[in-house]
């Protein structure tokens, strides 16, 4: 059957890339020149089963409210009159109970861990070069208190099959020598060796390369303008090109998702939450990090890209301005000058802003709507690196009429 993804992130291209493998006639359509443009252009590129926390907590509110008179806070609350904003801020601020916040963080990290088992098997066939590390990640604390209490707190996620080590100074630096010279700043660290990193946009335009490669065909330049609806079918997607036909219509178009789906009778609770990265060159530098890692109480994470080094910090609740400022980067650069401080050459960093498109419990929103032939797979948040390969596996079996190998509660009852 002929298959019109909407949207070429991450997240469209493996969904691209598993509706090919089951033998479907696959076309993506995008607004941006290239794949990986918008949300995935500059991500953390942590694949990170081991730090799938829900952001919806008891302590959000609080971080949020704080954030209003304070820079340092790792969460921004920047109001807007939009209505949708607020009717978002209200479904959040529900998910911050300790109960929801465990049911979300354990669905969260139930995919996430299918996820890298799909990825893995994705390398396996695809062969995708993207500058990945599999020697695990670091989740760095500067305090005991903070190290036990993220210790208990990880019970959780070694619930949902994520291995997470307890290890000393000593130890962070024998992971990476990297961080030898600094590693008395810290009390400790949870190591997870089966969480990996790794270049998102890389991988999603060599995998969209490769997909071309397969008979998938990509229109670049082209922007969705909505919809002609029969009945309970979706005829033909319009776009500032012209009409699209195909059997199946898979929406994944990120913060943009939910305007789209108004007009499809679908209130998706999709909102962008902005984030900061830096990425700069290793230029010759001879101490980068080995393995990328998370300085917990500074929420700045980092990884290494060959020859760059990319960091990204701050969640911003805010609108959908993508605009960014020097002082947005202050502290981001500040943290990775202190345990990097030959990592790489920061005065040439790229400084860039993106959106995540996230949901109030911070998984995605999977499934069929209202029309037989149209499918959600959208709202990976902040983890779409690593919950795309599995969201897309489960798109693939949904629309196979397959049931998914892992169970969808949270997920495929929002999209209706």
């Amino acid at each position: 059957m002929k298959a019109l993804v909407l949207g070429a992130g991450i997240v469209g291209v493996t969904t691209a890339y598993e509706l090919n493998r089951d033998g479907h006639e696959v076309t993506v359509i995008d607004r941006e020149a290239l794949p990986a443009a918008f949300t995935s252009y500059g991500n953390a590129g942590l694949f990170a089963p081991s730090h799938a926390y829900a952001w919806s907590s008891p302590a959000a509110p609080g971080i949020l409210l704080r954030s209003l008179w304070r820079n340092d806070q790792a969460l921004r609350f920047r109001p807007t009159p939009d209505p949708q904003f607020w009717r978002w801020m209200w479904k959040f601020w529900q998910q911050c109970t300790a109960e929801k916040a465990a049911l979300n963080t354990a669905r969260k990290a139930r995919l996430c861990a299918y996820s890298l088992d799909v990825f893995h098997e994705t390398l396996a066939r695809a062969r995708i070069a993207y500058d990945g590390r599999k020697d695990g990640l670091l989740y760095l604390y500067r305090s005991q208190k903070g190290l036990d209490g993220a210790a208990a707190k990880a019970e959780i996620l070694r619930r949902q099959g994520c291995v997470i080590e307890v290890i000393g100074r000593d130890k962070i630096a024998a992971k990476d020598a990297a961080l030898g010279e600094v590693k008395d700043k810290f009390a400790g660290a949870l190591y997870a060796p089966y969480d990996e990193s790794g270049d998102c946009r890389l991988f999603a335009r060599n995998m969209a390369t490769w997909l071309e490669g397969q008979g998938v065909k990509f229109k670049f330049g082209t922007t969705v303008k909505g919809f002609d609806k029969d009945g309970d079918r979706i005829n033909a997607v319009v776009t500032d090109k012209g009409r699209e036909t195909a059997d199946i219509v898979v929406l994944s178009l990120g913060v943009y998702s939910p305007q789209l789906a108004r007009e499809l009778g679908a209130d998706l609770p999709i909102y962008p939450v902005k984030g900061y990265s830096i990425t700069a060159p290793v230029a010759g530098r001879n101490n980068p990090p080995a393995i990328g890692g998370i300085d917990e109480e500074n929420l700045v994470a980092y990884a290494p890209y060959g020859d760059r080094v990319r960091a990204t910090a701050t969640a911003e609740f805010s609108c959908y301005n993508r605009s960014h400022r020097p002082e947005d980067f202050r502290t981001m650069l500040a943290v990775m000058r202190e345990l990097f401080p030959n990592g790489a050459d920061w005065q040439q960093a790229e400084h860039w802003a993106g959106l995540r498109p996230m949901t109030p419990e911070g998984t995605p929103i999977l499934g069929r709507g209202r029309y037989k032939n149209l499918w959600f797979n959208t709202g990976q948040g902040h983890m779409g690196w690593t919950m795309s390969h599995g969201a897309a596996r489960i798109t693939a079996d949904l629309v196979a009429g397959k049931t998914p190998n892992i169970p969808l509660d949270g997920m495929a009852d929002l999209a209706s």
